[in-house]
């Protein structure tokens, strides 16, 4: 393969689009911003980052996938962690597994939602794996049945703390259309009394290759501290206008489940 030659679609692509967060109360609150992500197969990533000159695979790169960043964090394979996941749901072994996250950016990278596209040998989406992560550095991945047509829609107990301006007595609903020409994510999140905030991610498919991860690197240099920033900023934006504020206190939050999902609520999917 030259390495100038965009990459298959199955092997990888890049999805540029905008992420969307509107909260409905207690205090109304909407903004959307720019995002690029990558949809790698996990099987296959030696292979894409030898393709590339400007990506690369565990090493630093002005782009880069480390396996560190992801499921177990120790830098192990992803694919044992992903079957291991799934088998503790009653899930099938999938055929194929394609990761959708941010890469790293000169060495640095925060994702507060990864997507795992569980697939059969046909390419039929079967599970999906939403492995979220807030900035105290916990992280949950949450296990779902995806099989059928059209976009998938299930609903998930929320089980860590996130953000410090909602509560842990939450349920979130996802609605998800297998990856292809387009990226389409929606999260409603809501209690008892209704619908609380709602977060969407779209984007449109880009060939991988160097010309398009240099393009989309100019366009949103520092792609990960932008990220970071924009949670920060978001979540004073909240505090000045007055949103009931909950203190960090383990990924447990304040209702003792297990580590949880806010990311996907608020920043970049923000706060």
């Amino acid at each position: 393969m030259s390495r100038s030659a965009p990459l298959a679609p199955d092997q990888g692509c890049a999805y540029e689009g905008h992420v969307m967060h509107m909260r409905l109360r207690p205090k109304a609150h909407r903004f959307r911003y720019g995002l690029w992500t990558l949809l790698l197969d996990v099987d296959r990533l030696a292979q894409t980052g030898r393709a590339l000159r400007l990506f690369s695979t565990n090493r630093f790169n002005l782009l880069s996938h480390h396996d560190a960043d992801h499921g177990p964090r120790d830098g192990s394979p992803l694919r044992p962690w992903v079957e291991a996941r799934l088998a503790e749901a009653d899930r099938p072994r999938p055929a194929r597994i394609r990761l959708l996250a941010m890469p790293r950016f000169l060495g640095w990278v925060f994702n507060p939602l990864s997507v795992y596209f569980c697939e059969d040998a046909e390419g039929r989406l079967e599970s999906v794996i939403y492995e979220v992560k807030n900035t105290f550095g916990d992280q949950v991945p949450y296990v779902l049945a995806a099989e059928g047509e059209g976009p998938r829609r299930h609903s998930q107990a929320k089980e860590m703390f996130v953000s410090p301006f909602i509560g842990m007595d939450q349920t979130y609903r996802f609605h998800l259309a297998p990856a292809g020409e387009r990226l389409a994510i929606r999260i409603k999140q809501g209690d008892a009394q209704g619908d609380l905030l709602i977060a969407t991610q779209n984007g449109e498919r880009r060939a991988l290759s160097d010309a398009t991860l240099a393009r989309l690197a100019l366009r949103a240099p520092l792609l990960p501290a932008q990220v970071m920033a924009a949670i920060h900023w978001q979540a004073l934006r909240l505090w000045l206008k007055g949103a009931p504020f909950r203190r960090y206190r383990g990924p447990k939050g304040d209702c003792g489940a297990a580590p949880t999902t806010e990311a996907l609520a608020e920043p970049p999917m923000a706060r």
